[in-house]
């Protein structure tokens, strides 16, 4: 079995019509090495300031997920179809917990959050309501915060150094979790985003 990896590093290839206004979705494989700042990867861009930030600085999704959706869809799902910044090989980014940290090389980064679908991805695959489908499988990718900066490129091998035991992952997240799940993120001690926590204590409170 191969050791998790990075198969492609994937920055913004051009800017395109989006469902209200232009969108960076369109990324593809470069060669790297690739400098990885607090705010993401050189050469890459985020149109929507709601798509970015340090906790949404570095966008993963695993090849497993995308042969996954290529069955689906009966179509290849190249690297970066998604706009995702690296794609991963034998590594679970969906079921990677919540506050759990990656070391690439020099580089750590920490599982904030899932990815968030809209309308644009519907529109880069071409299938009306596509977002939705997408999330409700649970197999998002991962949003990542960039704790230690350096440098990626493919072939690097991948890490996890921490991974917390609250139990809640990036797909329970996507798919709705329930409130004990929330109340075991929310005592974990793992620092959250703000909007994670936010949603954490909305839904422990419920139950």
């Amino acid at each position: 079995m191969s050791s998790p990896h990075v198969r492609t590093v994937n920055v913004v290839h051009a800017l395109r019509p989006g469902f209200f206004h232009e969108t960076a979705i369109d990324k593809r494989p470069v060669d790297g090495p690739v400098e990885v700042g607090q705010l993401g990867l050189a050469g890459d861009r985020q149109v929507d300031s709601s798509h970015g930030g340090p906790d949404k600085a570095v966008y993963a999704y695993a090849d497993e997920d995308a042969a996954y959706w290529a069955d689906q869809l009966g179509r290849e799902i190249a690297p970066g179809t998604f706009g995702e910044n690296l794609r991963t090989s034998d590594l679970d980014v969906s079921g990677a917990a919540i506050g759990e940290c990656w070391r690439i090389g020099d580089v750590l980064l920490q599982v904030r959050m899932p990815r968030t679908p809209c309308q644009n991805l519907s529109l880069r695959v071409g299938i009306e309501g596509f977002h939705l489908r997408f999330n409700a499988t649970g197999r998002v990718g991962a949003l990542l915060k960039v704790v230690e900066t350096g440098t990626v490129a493919a072939g690097d091998k991948i890490a996890v150094v921490e991974r917390p035991t609250h139990g809640v992952t990036v797909a329970d997240l996507a798919r709705g979790p329930d409130a004990a799940q929330m109340r075991a993120l929310l005592e974990s001690g793992v620092p959250l985003a703000r909007n994670i926590r936010a949603k954490a204590t909305r839904v422990a409170a419920r139950g």
